[in-house]
């Protein structure tokens, strides 16, 4: 079977994909850099227009790719393999197309548990390596029987010391409880990153842009890599994070939020609870997150001069971008977003 050509809109530029490749696959082996983020086709990350040719659109989650969509040419590039040559509409991402994509060993070298159900692994490479990565993206553990899970990046990527992984336990997910039960300081792991698309926007016509980060439980830990950074770089963009989960131990770190806004004029900090019981005494927002974002920001233009960042999980994502983008005037270009999709679905809590 023959290779086949794909040319990117706007920039004209082509690569090649074998026959056993998605587009999304090919692209990234030959160093083009386009956005996705779970390469499995469910947060839609990677989703672009086919403008000539036809593609094998493969297995993918039906309410991230519809057959409307389809219908107008849109395919999930992580998972469409091309049928013959190909022109898609898709677009290039510059700011990591120099860092190279990894695979490292690490040990593990700190356990805490943030919550009954959150731990943040800390993993230090080998002495006279680094991990090269932008606020936001994730690494693929890679476990011994071939499997792969993805875990964001917690720690920003100027405090590299140690790289900090912040994971939640849930039943059925085998890693996950192999971290709670079975995972010791000093196991070595291989993983292989930085992955992802998900990261700050720091063009200088982003200079002035405010942002609004959406975070669901531990999709909190892009964020704080991304907030972490922001305020190294001195960022004086004005910040607002919404922090939502279903308990208030959920909100694991949320003394550390609360610090950055007393020491941060630009940042501010909104937690929000959708199912906390009454032991937890609380007294703050109530509901699902995104929707406390509709209700601070009530106009059908409310959003249009922002930036969002949305990290979670992938229905929390989507009905972030439909109502944002729809209701709110967000433009379509300026919401980001990294979906957490486990292994096996949790169980609901």
């Amino acid at each position: 079977m023959s290779s086949y050509a794909i040319t990117l809109q706007p920039s004209g530029r082509t690569f090649t994909a074998q026959p056993d490749e998605t587009v999304l696959a090919a692209a990234l082996r030959e160093n083009f850099a386009l956005p996705y983020g779970c390469r499995n086709g469910a947060c839609g990350s990677c989703k672009g227009k086919i403008i000539q040719g036809s593609v094998s659109y493969g297995s993918h989650d039906e309410a991230t790719l519809t057959q409307s969509e389809k219908a107008v040419g849109m395919a999930l590039f992580c998972c469409a393999h091309p049928l013959t040559d190909l022109v898609i509409e898709c677009r290039e991402i510059s700011a990591i197309k120099d860092i190279k994509i990894r695979t490292l060993p690490c040990r593990v070298q700190k356990l805490e548990r943030l919550a009954p159900d959150v731990m943040a692994v800390s993993l230090k490479l080998p002495a006279n390596e680094r991990l090269q990565f932008l606020a936001g993206q994730y690494i693929d553990v890679l476990l011994k029987d071939g499997k792969r899970r993805s875990f964001s990046l917690a720690n920003a990527p100027h405090d590299d010391a140690l790289l900090q992984l912040h994971i939640r336990n849930y039943a059925g997910g085998a890693f996950a409880e192999h971290v709670f039960e079975r995972m010791k300081e000093k196991d070595m792991l291989r993983f292989e990153g930085p992955l992802g698309t998900f990261f700050l926007r720091e063009d200088a016509q982003y200079a002035n842009k405010p942002i609004i980060f959406v975070a669901g439980g531990t999709g909190f830990a892009p964020v704080k890599s991304i907030i972490e950074h922001a305020f190294h770089a001195n960022s004086r963009r004005q910040m607002i994070l919404y922090w939502g989960a279903h308990r208030r131990a959920g909100l694991y770190l949320n003394a550390l939020v609360e610090d950055w806004q007393a020491q941060h004029d630009n940042f501010t900090y909104v937690p929000v609870l959708s199912d906390a019981p009454p032991g937890d005494a609380w007294q703050g927002r109530t509901g699902l997150v995104h929707q406390a974002v509709l209700a601070d920001f009530a106009g059908s233009d409310a959003l249009a001069a922002y930036q969002v960042y949305a990290c979670g999980a992938p229905p929390m994502v989507e009905a972030a971008h439909q109502d944002f983008t729809r209701l709110r005037g967000l433009p379509e270009t300026e919401f980001f977003s990294d979906a957490f999709v486990p292994s096996v679905p949790p169980a609901a809590t």
